[in-house]
């Protein structure tokens, strides 16, 4: 019988790659909601607002069930999670296609996309955290590029499919896509090898320890402001005289942003210290609604995509690892599934409320102040973690 290959080994490289794929598929079509978001409201008559409502629904289901993913992942392995999230999402956007009603299509592509996101990201990052020791934060945040990179692919791709095909063949077609995408992850995934050295936190350990509980609520009040811009940005700039691509491109730019941000704040955290440099992710994410504020042509709008983008990479790269570092390991999976779920409430609330702040107030103005506050809020919540 074959031994297990160790941690840190060329095995633990195969597994990075199957989570970039499968975060690329699944992140990019999940992010690319943007640019379905003003024919899918004009086909049904619904404001801004209702149709958030889909993105809303979404996220909060893939960082809600990113608990019971995660823990699914430590006892059942990653395999069998991939196969459960590519049906979802091959189905989610297949009946989504065919909704004839919007609250049909909120319910399907919600939970379809929630489901394949959740069973692609915090089961993916807890294999690939386990698989890794000395160079766990750069291994993270190479398989987190996935995010970024399918963000930058998918979202224009869908805009361009759209004024070709309608959004319904649109849904259908990144179904399918998305779905093989995550079928082929399932069949070269493999479970970490067991580490040892001290037990991770349990759950119930986590919920009660202070910091714990304080980097949940530093992600909660972020995510409120976070993913805002996925769903609005676009209609504003088409507001402010872009067209339909180069306002869908923004979300992309993010994306694009995103990669660049996880690698270099990798290589910064290793000087400084994961927990350090992840609060200067909090600090640049919030900070960044500013240029969104100052209003301006497409150049600023371009300027606030990056400077977001670089801070949410760093974020979402080292926010695994510092939680493998305070916590432990062996029970990774459910302690980044339930830290997540902050995340889900937060982008559950912000969009949609920005979507309705829109369109009580005909401005975007107040809702990216309300970002800008609640993401320098977050920022120092993070300060208190570790005192």
């Amino acid at each position: 019988m074959r031994a297990p290959a160790p941690v840190d080994s060329a095995r633990g490289w195969g597994m990075v790659a199957a989570a970039f794929a499968g975060m690329f598929a699944s992140f990019g079509i999940a992010y690319s909601f943007g640019a379905f978001l003003e024919p899918m409201a004009e086909e049904f008559g619904a404001g801004r607002g209702a149709t958030s409502a889909f993105f809303a629904l979404t996220s909060l289901t893939y960082f809600g069930l990113g608990a019971l993913s995660g823990v699914a992942v430590d006892r059942y392995g990653p395999r069998r999670v991939l196969l459960v999230g590519a049906l979802a999402l091959g189905a989610g956007l297949a009946a989504t296609s065919r909704a004839g009603e919007l609250w049909i299509g909120l319910v399907t592509y919600g939970l379809g996309v929630g489901i394949g996101v959740a069973c692609a990201y915090v089961p993916m990052v807890a294999v690939v955290g386990g698989w890794f020791e000395r160079r766990r934060t750069l291994a993270i945040g190479v398989a987190v590029t996935g995010i970024g990179l399918g963000t930058l692919t998918v979202a224009p791709l869908a805009a361009l499919l759209i004024d070709e095909v309608g959004w319904r063949t649109t849904h259908l077609l990144l179904g399918g896509a998305g779905a093989a995408v995550l079928l082929v992850c399932a069949a070269v995934v493999t479970r970490p090898p067991v580490q040892t050295g001290p037990a991770a936190l349990t759950l119930g350990e986590a919920v009660r320890n202070r910091d714990y509980r304080r980097l949940y609520l530093a992600s909660g009040l972020l995510s409120v402001a976070l993913f805002v811009p996925f769903v609005h940005l676009p209609g504003y700039a088409v507001a402010a005289g872009a067209d339909q691509v180069a306002a869908a491109a923004l979300v992309g730019v993010i994306g694009a942003a995103s990669t660049a941000g996880r690698l270099v704040l990798g290589v910064v955290a290793a000087r400084t210290g994961a927990l350090r440099a992840f609060q200067g992710c909090f600090l640049t994410m919030g900070a960044s609604f500013a240029l969104w504020l100052l209003g301006g042509g497409y150049g600023l709008l371009l300027a606030f995509a990056v400077v977001l983008g670089v801070g949410y990479g760093g974020f979402v790269a080292l926010g695994p690892a510092v939680v493998a570092e305070r916590f432990g390991t062996t029970r990774l999976g459910g302690l980044l599934g339930v830290l997540y779920t902050s995340a889900g409430l937060g982008s559950a609330v912000g969009a949609p409320l920005a979507g309705v702040t829109v369109d009580a107030t005909g401005s975007y103005a107040p809702a990216v102040l309300g970002c800008l506050v609640l993401g320098l809020v977050a920022y120092l919540v993070t300060l208190t973690v570790g005192r």
